[in-house]
């Protein structure tokens, strides 16, 4: 059964940092690639960074040097590394691999 769980959301202050972590069971993420979603209120689900299984990665502008997406296979783990964290950022965010996406974790930046 495939399931997908993000953790390490939160209340963060502008300017500080969040690593967001993908556990994904089911046995598909080593041959996938797997990306990082997030919801604004009020708006649409866009599509925030993407690592391919073989490592190669791409952003949205508006988080390029300052987020990381990065994985680690033996754990069936992806992650996001959040830095210099704005309001902007606030949202919801997901992981997404193929068609299965997480439950979303809460990321709240204040001013």
């Amino acid at each position: 059964q495939v399931q997908l769980v993000e953790s390490g959301g939160g209340l963060v202050q502008a300017g500080g940092s969040l690593r967001l972590s993908c556990v994904i069971s089911g046995n598909i993420f080593r041959l996938n690639a797997m990306g990082w979603y997030r919801q604004a209120p009020g708006k649409q689900r866009e599509l925030v960074a993407q690592i391919t299984s073989d490592g190669s990665t791409n952003y949205v502008d508006s988080v390029k040097g300052r987020f990381t997406i990065s994985r680690d296979n033996a754990k069936n783990t992806g992650y996001l590394q959040m830095n210099s964290l704005k309001p902007e950022d606030t949202g919801v965010y997901y992981c997404k691999c193929t068609v299965w996406w997480g439950q979303g974790t809460q990321v709240t930046v204040s001013a």
